[in-house]
């Protein structure tokens, strides 16, 4: 869809409400420069082949770019890098955890395309000294292996972004270049939180966005686990609690031995108004993984654990059927597609989701409840038109995309959806 006139000022109010802007990062040679050596550094437990990537992921954009506005954050980093205040300020921050003396003023030379492109893609170990020469590194400034996995960096809560702080170092350039593009891009009209911040009142704090779910505009969802800590959870309650509102918060306990289980979103989502996607094991089996609920009242708060998710959503007046990842019957095949991102789906609209369709039982569960199935290249050809349909699951090719370790909702950052009636 054209960009021209869009209106793009932040409002995610839902995972569900119709899509009006999202953001994706095609990936490029950060994908691929990595070796089985140093993958799991760079939190992978496998090395991706970038062309067959890319051709799965041009399904996802390509049906994304048939019903709503959708940016690359490439070329929103190229826009606002024009700006010499906000090039400067990047790259100091960039440069701050930086060993190479070389680098600030190698970025500086270079233009807003070129910029963008190494901050993203990394910048090569020059080997002009002795030092350089012997370092075992391959860049001076590493590639963003993850970045195309946008979910994580940044989260929209209603008008604002609330910039995460990344579990991982190597992922600390996603979160800046995120907070610049916010701060920096006039369209997107919005107020950033950071928990990016280095002093001493933010050194537990973990969050990222696979790990927040916004259910209704006074209802939100957070795991905490590998990546999103009890002190991340704590920031967004002391905001809250600030704006002097009713807001609930609904905590899941994730495992932690797992990299399958590093999100809430890899084992629940929301389809629509009515139903949800679950892995059964984690999210409704009892007496495994705690429930907390979060009461937030004119800067009040309560806290209790409740059953599971669900019955605590029940409670809220979010009464959802579970669809279960992997299907009711066998215990292998939930953990297969689980493992295979079954359960990350991504909404479009109330009903109307996007998810891989190589998880066969998954999507057979989805069609069982009434979601007609549609393959993504039939929507971009034309072929077949998702407004017929009031419930459908859009399947998209993932044999090397699912082994990055997330899905369709990984792999997009909405920042623009209608509001719903609740």
């Amino acid at each position: 869809m054209s960009l021209q006139n869009a209106n793009l000022k932040v409002n995610v109010n839902s995972e569900i409400g119709e899509l009006e802007a999202v953001i994706v990062h095609t990936m490029g040679s950060e994908v691929e420069n990595m070796t089985p050596e140093n993958a799991e550094r760079a939190l992978y437990s496998d090395i991706l082949n970038l062309s067959v990537a890319k051709q799965e992921f041009s399904q996802l954009k390509g049906v994304l770019e048939k019903v709503t506005n959708v940016l690359e954050v490439g070329d929103l980093l190229t826009d606002i890098l024009k700006n010499d205040k906000v090039k400067v300020g990047l790259i100091e921050k960039v440069c701050s955890c930086c060993d190479d003396p070389h680098l600030r003023e190698l970025l500086d030379a270079l233009d807003p395309v070129k910029l963008s492109s190494a901050l993203i893609e990394g910048v090569p170990m020059s080997r002009d000294s002795l030092t350089r020469f012997l370092n075992e590194q391959r860049f001076a400034l590493r590639p963003l292996h993850n970045f195309f996995f946008m979910r994580d960096a940044s989260i929209s809560l209603g008008n604002q972004v609330l910039v995460s702080k990344m579990a991982n170092q190597v992922r600390e350039r996603e979160s800046q270049i995120m907070e610049a593009i916010f701060d920096y891009y006039p369209q997107f009209d919005t107020q950033t939180i950071s928990a990016n911040r280095r002093d001493r009142h933010y050194r537990n704090i973990t969050i990222e966005g696979g790990d927040v779910l916004i259910g209704r505009e006074d209802l939100t969802l957070i795991g905490i686990g590998a990546r999103t800590s009890p002190q991340g959870v704590d920031l967004i309650v002391e905001k809250l609690k600030n704006q002097k509102k009713k807001h609930d918060i609904l905590v899941q306990e994730l495992p932690t031995g797992r990299e399958s289980f590093i999100h809430l979103d890899m084992v629940f989502t929301f389809l629509s108004q009515e139903e949800c996607m679950v892995y059964e094991p984690v999210v409704l089996q009892p007496n495994r993984f705690k429930t907390i609920h979060i009461e937030i009242d004119n800067g009040k708060v309560a806290i209790h654990e409740e059953k599971n998710l669900l019955e605590s959503l029940a409670k809220l007046k979010m009464d959802l059927k579970p669809i279960y990842c992997g299907g009711q019957d066998d215990i292998w095949t939930q953990e297969r597609e689980q493992w295979h991102s079954g359960a990350n789906f991504f909404a479009i609209g109330p009903g109307k989701v996007i998810g891989y369709g190589r998880n066969v039982k998954t999507i057979e569960e989805l069609n069982n409840a009434g979601y007609e199935v549609i393959e993504a290249e039939d929507l971009i050809k034309g072929l077949k038109n998702i407004n017929e349909y009031t419930k459908s699951v859009i399947t998209i090719a993932g044999s090397e995309l699912s082994r990055g370790g997330g899905g369709a909702r990984c792999m997009t950052m909405p920042v623009r959806r209608k509001d719903l009636p609740w």
